[in-house]
């Protein structure tokens, strides 16, 4: 297993993450206890969860499994969704925050949390309010590191603007929605993000399945999945090469011995500011064979072959400014500069 820096802080992860939001839903607790067991027997020492998920519950199976190894786990949760009915139960107001943390803290049977993530996008609360709440909070030890997930570039960057002027702590990391069928990111997200030294924690690099090894290439229901059981589907997302992607991909993975789903997780892992991939599982078996995606490369033709295949054409104004500086060389060789 290797372990990468998250970001440009200090902290070491693995580069495979455990993504525990089946937890307490569509994994029992004792399947649930077995996975984080195999994790930190296959190297494993990041872990993803979030109030929400499950109302709460993968937190507590979370804690549960590691209750005796805290200090083997960096353990990463979010904020934002409802746990409540109330109106301050939801969002990054101050008052939400403080509450969260705690009820977290209590489910997860911590003193303190790794990494803290905002979940989602909240416009109506001043960025700068979340980001002195969570200052307080690693003041207070409670939380080591803070992150986002989903949020737009220009927020980001916003944010991090914020945490500069006021010497508030910035976040180390960025948490977005990212495979080989939605590459997006690369567009704006990706360059903030290593232009700020941020690393890239990807969800969804499977593209909920879709990247398994189950679908063929036009399917987009099949029997046993998250898109059949109505639960968790991203193809509204997809790019629209999409169908070509996995083909290749089926290719690829059967030429070189590897499942689709180590193929696909590795492509996103070597991909620039990548510091470690969330694999979000609901069995041992699925967790085992992503482990497979550890400690290995792909070779420089077959990373170029998929990254041509999913290549996603770029969008104004980078499709009008791309080859700019190519004018700027040029411009010495003008008629009206010369003698």
């Amino acid at each position: 297993m290797e372990y990468r820096r998250l970001g440009q802080s200090g902290l070491k992860v693995s580069e495979i993450c455990l993504g525990t939001m089946a937890f307490g839903s569509r994994a029992d607790e004792t399947e649930s206890l077995r996975i984080v067991d195999l994790a930190l027997e296959g190297g494993i020492n990041f872990f993803d969860t979030a109030d929400g998920y499950g109302n709460g519950a993968s937190e507590t199976i979370l804690g549960k499994a590691l209750k005796g190894r805290r200090r083997q786990a960096v353990v990463a949760t979010k904020f934002f969704n409802p746990m409540g009915p109330g109106p301050n139960d939801s969002g990054m107001s101050r008052v939400h925050i403080m509450n969260a943390i705690e009820d977290s803290l209590q489910r997860l049977q911590m003193d303190t949390i790794d990494v803290y993530y905002i979940h989602h996008v909240d416009i109506q609360t001043p960025l700068e309010e979340m980001l002195r709440a969570l200052d307080d909070l690693v003041h207070q030890g409670k939380v080591r590191y803070i992150a986002c997930s989903n949020y737009q570039a220009w927020r980001l960057m916003e944010a991090l603007w914020t945490s500069e002027v006021h010497n508030l702590t910035k976040f180390i990391c960025y948490q977005p929605q990212y495979s080989l069928v939605v590459r997006d990111i690369e567009q704006e997200l990706l360059p903030a993000c290593l232009h700020k030294g941020l690393g890239i924690v990807p969800w969804a690099p499977l593209a909920s399945g879709f990247l398994a090894g189950k679908y063929k290439p036009g399917q987009r229901a099949v029997a046993g999945t998250r898109e059949k059981d109505g639960w968790a589907w991203f193809g509204r997302f997809f790019a629209a090469n999409a169908d070509e992607t996995l083909a290749t991909l089926l290719e690829v993975a059967k030429e070189m011995g590897k499942t689709p789903a180590q193929v696909a997780l590795r492509w996103v892992l070597e991909q620039p500011g990548v510091s470690s991939v969330i694999a979000g599982v609901r069995s041992t078996g699925q967790f085992r064979d992503n482990l497979g995606a550890a400690g290995w490369r792909l070779a420089g033709d077959v990373l170029e072959r998929l990254n041509k295949v999913s290549w996603l054409p770029p969008r104004y104004p980078e499709s009008f400014e791309h080859n700019m500086h190519e004018r700027r060389d040029q411009a010495i060789d003008l008629p009206s500069l010369k003698g």
